[in-house]
């Protein structure tokens, strides 16, 4: 069975850069959107090594199609990292692999 079924990747509230050393970094959030701006995608479905070999995976899936994207760790977890403008086209890659995308709802009633 195909471990990326069972896969569950959340949006990052923040939108990134490449900083020093290739590292993501924050941006500011009064900053205008810029082309250079990164979105970061977590494992809600996985943890620990087992976390790092699917974000391998999701790497694979989207570099298949090339789109450059990159695994780093983030406050302790992988996290793939995609240019903003290529976030429709990866997650739709990846959905069409079975990974689950988890959305924020926003202004829901308690």
């Amino acid at each position: 069975m195909n471990k990326l079924q069972h896969s569950i990747v959340h949006r990052l509230p923040q939108s990134y850069r490449w900083g020093v050393g290739n590292l993501p970094e924050p941006r500011l959030t009064d900053v205008l959107a810029a082309e250079d701006d990164l979105i970061g995608l977590n494992l809600l479905s996985h943890q620990g090594a087992q976390a790092w070999d699917i974000m391998q995976m999701l790497k694979e899936a989207l570099a298949e199609i090339q789109l450059d994207c990159a695994v780093v760790e983030w406050e302790g977890e992988p996290c793939l990292f995609v240019a903003r403008n290529d976030e429709c086209t990866a997650t739709c890659r990846l959905k069409n692999f079975g990974v689950g995308i988890a959305e924020t709802f926003k202004d829901m009633p308690a």
